[in-house]
C-alpha cells in the first residue's frame, strides 16, 4: 500500500493533492478522543462504513463524505491540501505546536514536550 501512496505523490508531485493519510489519521484522534468505535463514526457523520475502510486504505473520500466527516470532526478540509506553491517548507511543525498547545487535555507543559518531541522527530527524519 505504500508504494501505492508514493506513487500518488510522486504522480502529483507538481500539483496540489489531498492527503487523505494524514485526514484519516485527524479523524482517528477526533474518533479516540470521544471513545468511539468506527461503526459510531459511520453513524454519527452519516457516512458508509465502506468510507471509513477505504480511507484506512489510504484512499481518498468522495466530496459529499469529506464535507460529512470534516463537519462530524470540526476540521478543516483545507488544512490537508498539500501544496505545491504557497506554504514555506517547515510549516507543518508550526501547525502540529498551534494544535498541540489548544489541546484542552494538555497542560502547558506536557504541550511543550509533545512539540519538543515534534521538532526532534522532524530535524532527524528531515534528513533521512
Amino acid at each position: 500500500m505504500q508504494l501505492d501512496v508514493t506513487h500518488e505523490r510522486n504522480r502529483m508531485a507538481d500539483r496540489g493533492w489531498f492527503d487523505a493519510g494524514a485526514f484519516f489519521a485527524a479523524l482517528d484522534g477526533q474518533r479516540e478522543a470521544r471513545g468511539l468505535m468506527w461503526k459510531n463514526v459511520a453513524e454519527q457523520a452519516k457516512v458508509s462504513q465502506s468510507t471509513l475502510t477505504r480511507l484506512a486504505q489510504g484512499k481518498r473520500p468522495d466530496v459529499d463524505s469529506l464535507a460529512a466527516l470534516v463537519d462530524w470532526a470540526g476540521l478543516r478540509a483545507d488544512d490537508f491540501v498539500v501544496r505545491v506553491h504557497g506554504k514555506p517548507e517547515g510549516d507543518s511543525v508550526a501547525v502540529i505546536s498551534t494544535y498541540l498547545r489548544a489541546d484542552r487535555n494538555l497542560t502547558p507543559e506536557a504541550a511543550d514536550a509533545m512539540e519538543k518531541v515534534v521538532k526532534a522527530t522532524y530535524q532527524v527524519l528531515r534528513g533521512a
